[in-house]
């Protein structure tokens, strides 16, 4: 199985070949392989394993994105992995942040719940803030992997027809959730998905559908996509995060 959906993964080991730019008065960037370890070591601190990591670069390696399936106790289920993400950019197109999310496993689709950002830019005390910020994420592992199980059980109990689920599509898109190019796509998810484990008419199938058509799009733009369409849909299912969902509207205009 595949973690990242993507076309430039790396090693691990070939990070380490990426320079970090230099600081400037405004700017202190993060070397990658730097904050990879940082996480390896607040997950191992917090004492939980990492079963699978994967690692991916863009721009010439100026942007980062690497998951990590996170194993542990009360973190067990059969149908999903829980799962934390890294952005980074040495670009300044986005804070270097962790994520925490879900892959589901019949059919690899990542969505992310939460992006707790290590700095809104990357600040001179980011270097010092890095370790204790990464262990605050992972101490938030159980709560999201909790709050995920009781998300999929509401939006299973609420049924839609194709006109109140084009309404949600459509809804997407305008929130910069869904590319414009895939809103009839996930309409046909939605119809006729292509994992049988999602058919029928409930929430769950259009959230499946969505991310199904999110799979293999720009890394980067996943966490916040997704946590969009989880607030819309959570909305409509009348579930109420355990944590709240650090959403940076900024980053909602994005290119399709």
């Amino acid at each position: 199985m595949s973690l990242l959906i993507a076309k430039n993964k790396v090693t691990a080991d070939e990070l380490l070949t990426v320079a970090t730019p230099a600081s400037t008065d405004s700017f202190t960037p993060i070397g990658h392989a730097y904050l990879v370890d940082q996480m390896r070591e607040a997950v191992a601190r917090a004492g939980y394993g990492i079963k699978d990591e994967e690692h991916a670069l863009a721009r010439m390696g100026q942007r980062y994105f690497g998951g990590f399936v996170i194993t542990g106790k009360n973190l067990d289920a059969t149908d999903r992995q829980l799962v934390v993400g890294l952005r980074n950019a040495h670009d300044k197109s986005f804070a270097a942040s962790v994520c925490i999310g879900n892959r589901m496993l019949v059919c690899e689709n990542l969505c992310f719940s939460s992006d707790i950002k290590l700095a809104r830019r990357h600040t001179t005390n980011i270097m010092r803030d890095i370790p204790r910020v990464l262990s605050e994420a992972v101490g938030r592992l159980i709560s999201h992997f909790t709050d995920m199980t009781n998300r999929i059980e509401s939006y299973k109990t609420i049924e839609l027809d194709d006109n109140e689920a084009a309404g949600l599509i459509v809804q997407l898109a305008d929130a910069g959730a869904l590319p414009a190019r895939e809103v009839y796509p996930t309409m046909q998810q939605f119809r006729t998905p292509n994992h049988p484990e999602f058919a029928g008419r409930s929430l769950w199938s259009l959230y499946n559908g969505v991310t199904e058509c999110l799979k293999g799009g720009d890394l980067s733009k996943l966490p916040v996509r997704t946590m969009t369409m989880q607030s819309i849909f959570d909305a409509r299912g009348g579930h109420r995060p355990i944590i709240e969902a650090e959403i940076d509207a900024s980053e909602l205009v994005m290119e399709a």
